[in-house]
């Protein structure tokens, strides 16, 4: 795919550090965090609503411009701009074009010329080539995740925030949906924000639970990602994520 996915190594996939307080005006939103994610794996990140996992994405996505940071947001080999690709629980495609041309949107929106090549090869990863020239209306809930995935690819970055990209999917969407994107993402410093015990134990090489009090680490199960949903060691993990968010609200 010349630079596409393939590209992306664990050597070129940077850990990251944030650390310190975040505050949107007078009102704070986290304090004590310390947040360290390793390069080329997959932490998983859960917590209660407003405890401010969504404030740690939008730092590390550079979208935090009325968000205050008493402290530091870097990659552990430099600068965070132009290296990060968020893939969101909204879809987000534009109705009007086709999926090919969602697929593209990133390359327009910064004046590039289109690869419209590597596009049908990355519709052909995530199982998509027969759906190029449809729209957004036309497709299933998995199917419009699935091209957001490929958008996601087709940016090619070291790093990658998944923003709940799977809450809204039935459970057997969910389930292929998590594996396409661990097999597709693999090598890259993936940050997912999820309120689902089991997905983490699925996905998470390391498992935080993040509360007002900073980021605590909880053992992931053993295995490569993803991980059978029904082992007996997920299961036990999940088991423990879920006990453990009760008593961290």
């Amino acid at each position: 795919m010349g630079h596409g996915s393939e590209s992306v190594t664990l050597t070129s996939a940077p850990a990251l550090h944030l650390s310190g307080t975040a505050r949107i005006g007078s009102d704070t939103i986290f304090s004590g965090l310390d947040l360290v994610l390793r390069g080329g794996e997959w932490t998983c990140l859960l917590g209660a609503s407003g405890v401010g996992k969504s404030t740690v994405l939008r730092l590390f996505a550079g979208l935090g411009q009325h968000i205050t940071l008493d402290g530091c947001c870097r990659a552990s080999d430099g600068a965070l701009a132009g290296r990060v690709a968020l893939m969101a629980q909204d879809d987000l495609l534009l109705p009007w074009l086709s999926v090919h041309d969602n697929v593209l949107t990133g390359a327009r929106l910064r004046g590039e010329r289109p690869d419209h090549t590597r596009a049908d090869v990355v519709l052909a990863r995530v199982g998509l080539s027969g759906h190029a020239d449809k729209h957004p209306a036309d497709l299933s809930g998995g199917q419009r995740q699935r091209v957001a995935l490929a958008r996601t690819l087709m940016e090619d970055r070291p790093i990658v925030l998944l923003d709940e990209p799977f809450s809204a999917l039935d459970a057997l969407t969910r389930a292929q949906m998590q594996e396409l994107t661990a097999e597709a993402l693999q090598g890259r410093t993936v940050l997912l924000v999820t309120h689902d015990p089991g997905e983490a134990a699925r996905l998470g090489q390391t498992i935080l639970i993040m509360t007002p009090t900073g980021a605590h680490p909880v053992a992931a199960p053993p295995g490569a990602i993803p991980r059978a949903i029904d082992a007996p060691e997920v299961l036990q993990a999940q088991a423990a994520l879920l006990t453990q968010l009760r008593t961290s609200t």
